[in-house]
């Protein structure tokens, strides 16, 4: 008999060490401490997603590069070029994190692309979602 094991990051039982860093930067010093995985994955996306390829000094492969397809005409195939950007940068830099729902929302009178993503992390019990609004 199999059993599930759900893994609880040993940083997460230490409430008064950081684990990183979150986003977006609005403290009065500027950087906000994230103090579960949970929070740390989240602002790690974040980042991710709001980077464009080539802008990251030293590493310029990481970003999931969407703003050029945001503001195209978004078409049936411009969504699944999208979808498949989403899928396969999450595989490439968050290989534990397993995308569960994308859905991709576009509102032309307000110029606003919203991209929802619920995901969970393997062999964890964190489970989250994610919105980022891209406005023109």
């Amino acid at each position: 008999m199999a059993f599930n094991v759900q893994q609880i990051n040993p940083l997460d039982l230490q409430p008064r060490k950081a684990v990183g860093v979150s986003i977006p930067f609005s403290s009065k010093a500027v950087f906000n401490s994230t103090y579960t995985t949970k929070d740390a994955l989240k602002s790690n996306l974040i980042n991710y997603f709001l980077t464009e390829k080539g802008e990251r000094f030293l590493n310029p492969n990481f970003g999931a590069g969407l703003r050029a397809l945001l503001f195209e005409q978004i078409t049936q195939d411009t969504r699944e070029e999208i979808q498949y950007v989403i899928s396969q940068g999450i595989a490439q830099w968050f290989p534990n994190v397993i995308v569960t729902k994308t859905d991709i929302i576009v509102s032309p009178d307000t110029h606003i692309v919203s991209i929802y993503i619920q995901y969970q992390v393997s062999q964890t019990n964190i489970q989250d979602d994610l919105v980022i609004n891209f406005q023109q």
